[in-house]
């Protein structure tokens, strides 16, 4: 199975031991929903928020390097915040140049994260899709190799890797929730399992990028609002990642803001699990009900990123 490009178990299985010195094996934990003032339902949670630069994010940056030829010019990657610590821990790790362009809309503790590594930080633009502009144009005059977020093929691999692991963890699941911004992660996952188990997109209200491009039957402009804008809010799903969703993602779900600040709330206060709204999107899907399973359905929750200070919760 291709999937119309290259994106395939066969090549997210052959990159899964060449990243492996890199990343981290993330935890699952085991929890019921019965200990968030819900009724009873064992749900596992993917603590991929545990990963190096604090999300899934490192694994597509590591296939990037390893995968592509780095000019002397080094990489340049456009990021709300998460994929730009990634590339820039990756490129940190592997001895590269990194110049990451993030939007003012980027909170302090991701910037703090990308500085933290080494990298050149230039903050500028209302949105993910402005700072993706300077980037690509800062490629352009440099020579720089360009590591995009999500709509490259190298990236989807990566993160690909996480569906892998996680069909390593949880052998018996039959639904997966995933949070859902460019596509990248879902794509890579939905990429790996290839129809054998439920993939749910689970996306904020204020920036429905799958949800959109499920209606309009290919990626389009969507809003690009809501306390998550810095991790799950560009403008449209990736050209790439699409065609692997609508064969093997079952819908998309979209949740309030007012939600996502419950889920972090309460994986904070009830398992002392830092999230940030990107991070918690897919739990706050079950918490709030609006996803409600099946009886006996056995499913799972992918917390994505941790980029984020619980005080602010």
């Amino acid at each position: 199975m291709t999937n119309g490009n290259t994106v395939t178990r066969e090549r997210i299985a052959a990159m899964e031991p060449r990243i492996r010195p890199y990343v981290r094996h993330t935890p699952v934990l085991r929890v019921d929903m019965a200990d968030f003032d819900r009724p009873p339902l064992t749900v596992d949670l993917k603590l991929e928020c545990l990963q190096h630069s604090g999300s899934f994010k490192a694994r597509g940056a590591f296939t990037n390097l390893l995968e592509r030829t780095v000019p002397k010019a080094g990489v340049v990657a456009a990021s709300g915040g998460n994929h730009g610590a990634a590339v820039a821990y990756a490129a940190m790790r592997l001895g590269h140049k990194a110049t990451i362009f993030v939007p003012e809309v980027s909170p302090p503790a991701k910037l703090e994260r990308i500085r933290s590594y080494g990298a050149e930080l230039i903050v500028g633009g209302a949105r993910y899709a402005e700072a993706l502009e300077a980037s690509e144009r800062f490629a352009e005059e440099t020579g720089a190799l360009q590591i995009h977020a999500f709509n490259q093929e190298e990236t989807l691999v990566g993160q690909g890797t996480l569906g892998l692991e996680i069909e390593s963890d949880l052998p018996q699941i039959d639904t997966l929730l995933v949070a859902v911004g460019g596509g990248g992660l879902i794509g890579g996952i939905a990429a790996w399992f290839a129809g054998r188990i439920r993939i749910i997109a689970i996306e904020p209200e204020g920036a429905p990028t799958l949800y959109r491009a499920f209606e309009a039957g290919r990626p389009v402009d969507a809003p690009t609002e809501g306390i998550a804008a810095d991790s799950l809010a560009p403008k449209r799903v990736g050209e790439i990642m699409f065609p692997i969703a609508e064969a093997f993602v079952e819908r998309s779900i979209l949740v309030s803001d007012d939600d996502i600040i419950a889920a972090q709330k309460a994986l904070w206060n009830r398992v002392r699990i830092i999230s940030e709204p990107g991070g918690a999107a897919a739990f706050a899907a079950v918490l709030s009900g609006r996803y409600a399973p099946t009886p006996g359905e056995r499913v799972a929750v992918l917390v994505c990123g941790a980029n984020a200070n619980p005080a602010t919760f």
